[in-house]
């Protein structure tokens, strides 16, 4: 496991965005960021499950969230617009990314994966990744120092069969993370890394290996210090690196 301790207040005063909030690694995510100081914005398609993060987090005493509906399979670009223009009036700008949202599709061989499963993936796990980040890119240079980390896998650092699609996005999600470091790299307080969280004990995980015991997986919130580290000033001048978080 990576090996971080985060002080309490490690994430004070910041403002930090979680896709897919409303379960599994990005709940645990947004819960453990609210927990160390953070205001959280909670945004997934499942408005029932962000409320529950949201209220698990106000019973806690943390700072207060906020709910943000949002359909990645879906959204226009127009959309994108409007969700930067009410962070930006809310909270005036934003220190922190994670692209936790992704989508798995048929684990099969190429030649029998579909076109339109194969684009419904890319559309969750890269369309709407890269929508997100540029439209979110200009409140990130408004923070004093920035940190969008992008989550990846396994199979988007070297290719395994029957993982098409969904190795494929990762792929591109390490190589969208490699182009925004280099681009802000001593230009801008932003910086870019990934995480591939490994076998994790969660739903998309169960759907992927179905025979395997869940039990033997760490749950979401043991993998959380490299998450932690990331989102946190201590993480400062790391850019462009690929984490693993066990």
């Amino acid at each position: 496991m990576f090996d971080y301790s985060a002080r309490p207040d490690l994430l004070k005063d910041r403002v930090i965005l979680v896709t897919g909030a409303g379960r599994g690694i990005g709940a645990a995510a947004a819960k453990t960021y609210a927990a160390h100081g953070a205001t959280v914005l909670l945004l997934g398609k499942t408005e029932a499950n962000l409320t529950q993060v949201y209220d698990e987090i106000e019973s806690a005493g943390h700072p207060q969230p906020a709910v943000i509906p949002f359909n990645l399979e879906t959204a226009l670009p127009h959309q994108y617009d409007e969700l930067a223009a009410m962070i930006e009036s809310e909270f005036g700008h934003l220190d922190g990314l994670l692209h936790n949202a992704s989508i798995i599709g048929p684990r099969t061989p190429i030649e029998q994966l579909s076109g339109e499963n194969f684009m419904r993936v890319m559309q969750v796990n890269v369309n709407a990744m890269f929508m997100l980040t540029s439209t979110l890119l200009p409140l990130l240079k408004l923070s004093q120092d920035a940190s969008v980390v992008f989550t990846s896998s396994s199979v988007g650092r070297k290719g395994r069969a029957y993982w098409g699609a969904y190795g494929v996005s990762k792929f591109a999600t390490e190589g969208l993370m490699q182009t925004l470091a280099d681009e802000v790299d001593t230009v801008a307080p932003v910086r870019s890394n990934s995480i591939n969280p490994g076998a994790t004990r969660t739903s998309m995980r169960a759907q992927a290996y179905p025979g395997e015991n869940p039990l033997n997986n760490p749950t979401p919130e043991e993998i959380m210090p490299v998450y932690l580290y990331l989102m946190g000033p201590d993480s400062t001048g790391i850019n462009g690196q690929a984490f693993n978080a066990q």
